[in-house]
């Protein structure tokens, strides 16, 4: 557990998930973490999983194959590209297989195309979503204190969150979960977490910190992010991190908390998504 004094008013609880591992960081050891036991527990030696071109789930998937011996094939989102995420898949040993978006849509469908025939094949799914993954970060609420009053964490496809308040309900706590929507459309994360915990009463959404959508941001976020890691020491990304971050910064600035709650964040590590902002906006650009 680590404090955070970027906002001097108020301590802040970071749980440091990133500190986890480089590779299969936060939140993606979180959600392989069981998808890796299910398939030691079949018998199955060949991971066949599905992202973009700048997926942290494909990273993390590729490392955690190499080091447990295991074969690992990955399903691409779009044209053949090449960047140093899927260099660092390859270097883990994993295959790449570039398909258009709209035969990306039916992942079953490639699966049982490509290896039906494969008796050792395992489908995961996009970022490892399922059940599974829920199950995984649930136990991150178990590493924190019981008297958090609000608990913070950025959300792409809300896996997360269902999991951190899956773990909150679980436990019988107070704690209130709020979620930081990376992404434009957001209402469907809301829906998800629902659908895994079958009760959101203890949900609170911050949808307007998503700087434009999923992947973009503005020079406001990115001057936020530059003060951020320079000043606390604590490697932040712009598709995630730094978006939620920004919005607790700003909570607490408005008065948003009540006197003498207790406030904590998930830093859920993949820390390679500033790779991706290089990509797009060049090294200038931090």
């Amino acid at each position: 557990m680590h404090v955070l004094r970027h906002a001097p008013r108020k301590g802040v609880l970071v749980k440091r998930d990133d500190l986890i591992d480089p590779y299969v960081s936060g939140n993606k050891w979180r959600k392989l973490k069981y998808v890796l036991d299910e398939a030691a527990i079949a018998r199955k030696t060949h991971l066949v999983t599905f992202g973009g071109a700048y997926s942290n789930h494909l990273v993390a998937a590729a490392a955690a194959c190499s080091r447990l011996g295991l074969k690992s094939t990955a399903f691409v989102r779009g044209e053949a590209v090449e960047n140093e995420m899927l260099m660092l898949c390859r270097l883990y040993g994993m295959q790449l297989i570039f398909v258009s978006r709209k035969a990306y849509l039916e992942k079953r469908a490639l699966f049982d195309q490509y290896f039906s025939a494969d008796p050792h094949a395992f489908f995961v799914d996009e970022g490892g979503a399922g059940p599974l993954a829920v199950q995984g970060c649930a136990e991150i609420v178990e590493e924190l204190p019981a008297d958090i009053c609000h608990l913070f964490c950025a959300a792409g496809t809300g896996t997360t969150a269902a999991g951190l308040l899956t773990g909150i309900l679980r436990a019988g706590l107070k704690t209130k979960l709020h979620v930081v929507p990376v992404l434009r459309g957001r209402d469907f994360i809301a829906d998800e977490i629902f659908r895994y915990t079958g009760n959101n009463d203890q949900l609170v959404m911050h949808p307007g910190y998503h700087f434009g959508g999923y992947a973009r941001t503005t020079p406001a976020l990115i001057a936020f992010m530059k003060s951020f890691v320079a000043e606390e020491g604590m490697l932040i990304d712009p598709v995630y991190t730094a978006k939620l971050f920004f919005a607790m910064d700003d909570l607490l600035e408005t008065g948003y908390f009540g006197p003498g709650d207790k406030i904590a964040a998930v830093h859920t590590g993949v820390l390679l998504g500033i790779l991706g902002m290089k990509a797009q906006f060049g090294p200038a650009v931090f």
